[in-house]
Parts: C-alpha cells; sequence; structure tokens
C-alpha cells in the first residue's frame, strides 16, 4: 500500500504499513503520539498526520537551507562536519488520564472500551466492586465513575438517598444506565415451592448469600426488614458468594436452594429464575472543573445511537432511561 494513497486510514492500514499490531496503534494513539479522530466506531487518521509520525521518528532533518543555497558551478565544497539535525517541533502530547469505572455489570466493560475510544488521552481501568464501596471509593478519590443499585425500603426508590447521605457536600451528577429484573435463583422445578422473602425464613431452606455492601445484598436485607425476618434466622445467611454467578452456581449445584441475583446470569446456570424486584442501574460522577471533559464525553456516549445499539444485543436488560441524567447539583 502506498502512503499517498488515502487521505486517511484506519488502525488497521496503520497497523499493515507499519508492520504492526493494531494493539501498537491504539497504544499510540492514545499516548498522543498519533493524532486520530473517531467516524462512528471507527478511528481514522488523516495521511498528513501520518506522515508528520514519521518524520518525527526519522528525525525529520531540516531541507531547507541546502535548497536555499544550492551549490554553484565551480564553488569549492566545504569538508562535510557533522552536526546534530535540526528537528521539528515535536506537538506535545495531550495529558494521559486513567478513568477508573468501578462496579460489576457487564455494560461498564463496554463503556470503558468507548470511552478510550472516544477520547485518545483516557485510559480507563476497571474495579469491580459492590455499590456501596464503589461510592465510598468515589468519595475517597480512587474512582471516577462508579455505577449503583442500592434498593432504601423506607422510600421505595433506587440509589438517590445512599448518594445523597454518602456524598453530602459535595457536587455530583447521576445518570441512568439501565433498569433489570432481580429475583430468586431456585432448583430447577422449584420443589421447595419458594416464592416470597419469607420464605427464606423456613427451616427446610437453605439459602446463599452476596458480599457486604454489594446492592443484591441491599436489596435482600432492605426486604427482609420490611418483611420482619431477622437475618440470624435465616439458614445459610452467612454463606457468602461475590457475584451473581457464583450464587446461581451454587444453586444449580443443589448447595443451596435458594439465592437472590439478576436474570441474566439464570440463563447461564441450570436454576429456575422468580422475578421480585425492578432494579434501577445508575452512575455516578463527582463534579469538578478537571474531569469535565470526562462526564461531558461519558453523557455523550450514554446518549449516543451507536452506544444504544451495541447494548441492545444484552438480553434481560431495559435501557430505555439510558443517558437521562436523574440528579445534578447546580
Amino acid at each position: 500500500m502506498n502512503a499517498q494513497d488515502k487521505a486517511s486510514y484506519t488502525t488497521e492500514d496503520l497497523a499493515d504499513l507499519l508492520q504492526v499490531s493494531k494493539l501498537t496503534v491504539y497504544d499510540l494513539i492514545k499516548k498522543g503520539e498519533i493524532v486520530a479522530y473517531r467516524v462512528g466506531r471507527q478511528m481514522r487518521i488523516d495521511t498528513s498526520d501520518f506522515e508528520a509520525y514519521k518524520d518525527r521518528m526519522k528525525g525529520g532533518a531540516d531541507r531547507s537551507v541546502a535548497e536555499a543555497h544550492p551549490l554553484q558551478k565551480n564553488e569549492p565544497v566545504a569538508p562535510t562536519v557533522l552536526e546534530k539535525p535540526s528537528l521539528p517541533p515535536l506537538t506535545p502530547p495531550r495529558e494521559m488520564r486513567h478513568v477508573i469505572i468501578s462496579g460489576q455489570d457487564v455494560t461498564l466493560d463496554l463503556l470503558a472500551n468507548a470511552i478510550s475510544a472516544a477520547a485518545s488521552n483516557f485510559r480507563t481501568l476497571r474495579s469491580h466492586s459492590g455499590s456501596l464501596n464503589s461510592l465510598l471509593a468515589l468519595v475517597q478519590g480512587e474512582a471516577d465513575i462508579v455505577s449503583t443499585h442500592l434498593f432504601d425500603g423506607d422510600t421505595g426508590s433506587y440509589n438517590l438517598p445512599y448518594i445523597r447521605r454518602i456524598l453530602s457536600g459535595r457536587d455530583y451528577t447521576v445518570v441512568n444506565l439501565l433498569s433489570r429484573s432481580a429475583g430468586f435463583y431456585v432448583q430447577p422445578g422449584n420443589p421447595k415451592n419458594i416464592t416470597s422473602w419469607r420464605d427464606l425464613n423456613r427451616n427446610d431452606v437453605q439459602m446463599v448469600n452476596r458480599e457486604l455492601g454489594s446492592g443484591i445484598r441491599v436489596l435482600t436485607d432492605e426486604r427482609l426488614r420490611l418483611e420482619g425476618v431477622l437475618p440470624k434466622t435465616i439458614t445459610g445467611y452467612e454463606n457468602i458468594e461475590t457475584t451473581h454467578l457464583a450464587v446461581a452456581s451454587k444453586v444449580a449445584a443443589g448447595e443451596a436452594d435458594i439465592g437472590v441475583g439478576i436474570e441474566k446470569n439464570a440463563q447461564l446456570v441450570n436454576v429456575d429464575y422468580i422475578p421480585m424486584a425492578e432494579e434501577q442501574y445508575d452512575l455516578v460522577m463527582i463534579k469538578r472543573e478537571d474531569n469535565k471533559a470526562l462526564r461531558e464525553t461519558v453523557l455523550t456516549i450514554l446518549q449516543s445511537e451507536s452506544f444504544k445499539k451495541e447494548l441492545s444485543t444484552i438480553k434481560g436488560y431495559d435501557f430505555s432511561r439510558i443517558g437521562r441524567i436523574l440528579y445534578d447539583t447546580p
């Protein structure tokens, strides 16, 4: 492929031209060494920017002096003097910013990829903490974007009661990502005929639970509180797993009669699913001047048709309110 054949290139084109992997090209873009822009879901690099990158890598010797003063006939040639070549000024790369996204849902991995692709100076990292621990990490400056699905039994609502308490005195934005069904994992055919939260208190029912701080654990504890069921009276309440899939797997293996989790994971193992709640899954970002570009990038992604289309392939989720700002401090 001739370097002048195109007005712009894809990352695949550059990988071919430079004889490197696509990952290397993405890394050069993220570091700001090659200027790129996004068209739909594809990154493009103009020919002029690619040629500028190659010139910098070659050292960019300045030929302007030689061309301005060509040798005249019979003019003596001066002895060759090795001098340090005159380099063109380098365009300083934009400062790389690590963005930590905290939460456990697969949609956050897709969001992380979209942020990195949309802005070359953002490098996303993932933390798989539960909702409460994620909010605490946000307060402590250990996360930039956190997800939360915390049910408040007193108001019958999700997230804002907890966010207001934990982020008291701070400016923040809350934006919806999705809604999803949460409920009971039971053994095939539901042989124990489990249908309500009170059934967890039966002597013949063995439970497997989620860890403290997770949204599902908060939902479970709040529902039990509203039903007047004491956790210490539930068999298996202290048996802890840290993911939805691990809980469902314990039930599928016959090590428990019931666990609480989201519908999507019930489809991966041999369990039946009983819906009990519709969870609201939101994102929270603290508002600061130095993260304004990040916040605008996230909102643009969430409200874009291309990202909505990508998420639409995930079953068991409702994305009808994605990108809607639910709360924004002045």
